[in-house]
């Protein structure tokens, strides 16, 4: 709509009140905002009176099709400004770095490797890619540890891990009688261990006794159950 004949606040008056029952069909949205600027700069809003604010709203309003909570948000963000401009859109977010075939590559690392820790499979893309040149590490060569664990909690891995350990059991050599065999090297234990006994159906403590067999370094040590997860 062409309104550069509408000049002084008895006009915008004359033109609200003969277009009662008149619609205005909706500019897009850059149009609306040049628009309002306009119209706020063209009237003076600023000094204008209470009054002739609303008249100017009113105006605004009806024009644009925009609700009066819109049109006093526009109004504010001019006087704040002294311009109307359309806020862009932030982008969508970052490009997905890796892929579902390097996921499942971090699940069969993992499985061949017995589910070592983030750091370990880590270092062993890091080198598979620049050691060995293995094209398929190359993205999980530079992932974080923290980001390693985020694609362990990924519905495909999950998926890929549930297929591969349904049925596979994990063996343990913890608790396998050998002799040491140390070559004069230490790091070779002999541990013997003593049940404390029970008491009231309470399981006592195991006693440890670790003893390497080159130095005779000896620890002694108490844990709830022989197990992996008390023992290390």
């Amino acid at each position: 709509m062409n309104d550069d004949q509408i000049k002084t606040i008895e006009q915008v008056r004359e033109f609200l009140t003969g277009i009662s029952s008149v619609r205005f069909s909706p500019c897009s949205k850059e149009g609306c905002y040049k628009w309002i600027e306009g119209i706020l700069i063209r009237f003076g809003y600023r000094s204008r009176t209470k009054t002739e604010k609303g008249l100017l709203l009113d105006f605004m309003e009806k024009v644009s099709g925009y609700s009066r909570i819109q049109i006093k948000r526009l109004v504010k963000k001019y006087l704040k400004t002294g311009r109307i401009k359309r806020r862009q859109r932030a982008p969508k977010g970052f490009t997905r770095r890796y892929t579902q075939e390097d996921i499942r590559l971090l699940a069969r690392t993992d499985e061949i490797h017995g589910d070592l820790s983030g750091p370990a499979i880590k270092k062993i893309c890091e080198r598979a890619w620049r050691v060995f040149q293995d094209a398929g590490y190359e993205r999980l060569a530079g992932i974080s540890v923290s980001h390693l664990y985020n694609l362990r909690r990924s519905g495909t891995y999950r998926n890929i891990r549930a297929h591969f350990d349904k049925t596979r059991p994990k063996a343990s050599k913890i608790g396998e009688r050998r002799k040491p065999n140390p070559q004069g090297k230490p790091g070779y234990l002999r541990v013997d261990t003593v049940h404390q006994g029970d008491l009231d159906g309470i399981k006592g403590v195991y006693y440890i006794n670790a003893v390497d067999e080159v130095t005779q370094y000896e620890i002694l040590c108490s844990v709830e159950r022989i197990s992996e997860r008390y023992l290390i």
